[in-house]
């Protein structure tokens, strides 16, 4: 399995947009400035995550007979 079988398939996702982006014109600098613009959206994304967990458990506690 390739580590394009884990991207999602649709042409105008923004996640397999940037695994196709050439990464040569880029410097140490950029590359740098990059990784942390990475792991800030990972970062929003993963408390995205969170904060639907939890409503959802909340809601299921709300509910629960």
């Amino acid at each position: 399995m390739s580590s394009e079988d884990d991207l999602p398939r649709r042409a105008d996702d923004p996640v397999a947009a940037l695994a196709r982006q050439d990464l040569d014109p880029l410097s140490v600098e950029e590359l740098h400035a990059r990784i942390a613009g990475l792991e800030a959206e990972i970062a929003r994304t993963r408390r995205k995550i969170e904060g639907a967990v939890n409503h959802r458990a909340t809601a299921d506690a709300l509910f629960k007979r």
